[in-house]
């Protein structure tokens, strides 16, 4: 179990973009403050490539919400992952519990059932796929072809086959000396980047995994899953998917989808 020093080192970063929608910022704090996260940190609120104006906008909003304004300066779109190698370039020494702009918490003491289970160097997400982006491919059209077999190649080089077991880096507590040592050796400089930084043969999973560092799941339960168990704890694109501990736009999708939609999905992402 973590020890008291470095739950008291403990940050939840909320990361706002300008491509977020205009919704996503209220929902998230109505939820933050609507479900205790049960554990004591520090919430940054990390604002990209958004207007100063705008910036005061949304600061005035949650001037009542103690938290970190983080002002990410950065002028090109390097994504999730850019942002997160700065802010923790900022604060090396904490533990850090990252979310995107369409995410929040949908249960209560969401952050101490995550936090419990955090090992010395380990990555605990809060939902998981085994999806290979390469397996995955299919030809839609015959006239297409030509374009198939390009992707087929690019896939090929930078994403393992199915299974592919990887965190989703949406709502996930690392260290930031962790992400540091992994982002050093990465850049994100287009949507491609950023999938293989997710699910990709070099991916934070796996360098978790190439390192012999504990990788797990944890779920609204409390409970935690290793990555042969992943699917059972319900958090993703697997039976009704009732367990999520963080909502994100993907995990809402599927929920409206019909049973038949919802089988095609989650055969995608754990083969059965």
């Amino acid at each position: 179990m973590i020890n008291k020093l470095l739950t008291k080192k403990i940050i939840v970063c909320y990361l706002v973009t300008s491509f977020d929608e205009e919704d996503s910022f209220n929902k998230f704090f109505q939820y933050y403050k609507k479900n205790v996260a049960g554990e004591s940190h520090q919430l940054l609120v990390c604002y990209k490539l958004i207007s100063v104006e705008k910036i005061k906008i949304l600061e005035e909003r949650i001037k009542d919400i103690k938290h970190i304004k983080f002002v990410d300066y950065c002028n090109k779109n390097d994504f999730d992952f850019g942002s997160y190698y700065r802010v923790c370039r900022k604060f090396p020494k904490n533990l850090f519990f990252f979310l995107t702009g369409s995410d929040y918490p949908v249960r209560k003491f969401w952050l101490k059932k995550i936090v419990k289970h955090y090992d010395k160097d380990s990555l605990i997400g809060t939902s998981a796929s085994y999806e290979s982006m390469f397996s995955s491919l299919r030809i839609k059209k015959f006239y297409k072809f030509i374009n198939y077999w390009i992707k087929y190649f690019k896939l090929k080089s930078n994403f393992p086959k199915f299974p592919n077991p990887h965190i989703r880096t949406v709502g996930f507590l690392i260290s930031a000396i962790n992400y540091i040592k992994f982002y050093n050796n990465n850049f994100c400089n287009s949507k491609f980047d950023a999938w293989k930084i997710e699910s990709g043969i070099n991916s934070l999973t796996n360098f978790f995994i190439q390192n012999k560092k504990k990788v797990y799941i944890v779920n609204s339960d409390g409970f935690k899953f290793k990555i042969n168990e992943w699917h059972y704890s319900k958090t993703f694109n697997y039976l009704n998917q009732n367990k999520f501990i963080i909502s994100d736009k993907h995990i809402r999708k599927y929920l409206k989808l019909s049973k038949k939609e919802q089988k095609k999905s989650q055969f995608l992402s754990w083969g059965m």
